[in-house]
């Protein structure tokens, strides 16, 4: 699966001016939602919106929970720039298609990256319905190879060497943390480490046990790869987890996981999640600072 594709700075410029000439929106934020987030999309106002499969170059979403559509619109001031559904590794897309849409947003002028995933716990302190906010993630594809990055470096949009050390803007998470207390939700929230393993079946118990040994709190099938290619080419990257199940550890368990419950936990703590993300967005200001005035 380490595909030899590589995209062209120019084929990344063709999407993004095609955005361009279909609305007038400039987003300064673009929202990724995770399994069953793409309700975060409702909130937007003066909205434009696209199918995937009308956008020169981008990939489909085949995954039940990912609408497969591109929103922008108005959000406490600011505009932003929606994806309802992304794109995984195990759908047999490469990771060049998968990222394709994290530096279209860069061509775009997004400045913030806010990556959502629903994600199960390793974690004892961490309960279907939590929210993760991500401080640091596990990139396994990426450990054994697997990096939207292999390739010749593509100079416009980043270094050959980036540092992956920081990722998760602090700022960002202490405000995400202060504002989960004025909402009264402090103690749904806490920060942790997310890893990324292939899919698309669920981890096995002996995995489950390696990543919980390893300091893993949350595991899903995405994100780490848009946030290396958030990070190479210079985005602020703000992510969170929606604790959806546990992940079996024990052999005498006989709990198992199924997408459906994934989905229907994301419908139960979306207003939440939603509350979240749009306070967070209301405290930036257009050159990635944050505001800590409410």
């Amino acid at each position: 699966m380490h595909s030899k594709e590589q995209i062209s700075h120019d084929e990344y410029q063709k999407t993004a001016d095609w955005l361009l000439s279909q609305t007038k929106h400039r987003p300064q934020v673009a929202i990724i939602c995770g399994s069953g987030l793409g309700m975060l999309a409702d909130t937007l106002k003066c909205q434009d919106s696209f199918n995937y499969s009308d956008i020169p170059g981008f990939p489909q979403s085949t995954v039940q929970g990912h609408a497969g559509r591109l929103v922008f619109g108005e959000l406490k001031g600011k505009t932003c720039v929606c994806m309802q559904g992304r794109f995984h590794m195990y759908e047999g897309h490469s990771l060049c298609k998968t990222t394709f849409p994290v530096r279209v947003f860069k061509l775009l002028g997004v400045q913030t990256l806010i990556v959502t995933n629903a994600a199960g716990s390793l974690a004892d302190g961490l309960q279907p319905g939590d929210i993760m906010i991500i401080k640091d993630h596990i990139n396994f594809p990426g450990l054994a190879g697997l990096n939207p990055l292999c390739g010749p470096n593509n100079d416009k949009f980043g270094p050959r060497f980036p540092a992956m050390s920081g990722c998760y803007d602090k700022g960002l998470r202490c405000i995400a943390m202060e504002i989960a207390k004025e909402l009264g939700v402090a103690s749904l929230i806490q920060d942790g480490v997310y890893a990324m393993v292939g899919g698309p079946n669920f981890e096995s118990i002996a995995e489950a046990r390696l990543l919980h040994r390893l300091g893993v709190d949350a595991v899903g099938m995405s994100t780490a790869p848009e946030v290396v290619v958030a990070t190479h080419c210079g985005l602020r990257v703000f992510g969170l987890s929606l604790i959806t199940n546990k992940v079996v550890k024990s052999y005498e368990d006989c709990d198992s996981v199924n997408h459906e419950g994934v989905l229907e936990v994301g419908r139960l703590r979306s207003n939440t999640v939603q509350q979240l993300v749009t306070e967070l967005i209301s405290r930036m200001d257009i050159n990635n600072n944050t505001n800590n005035a409410v």
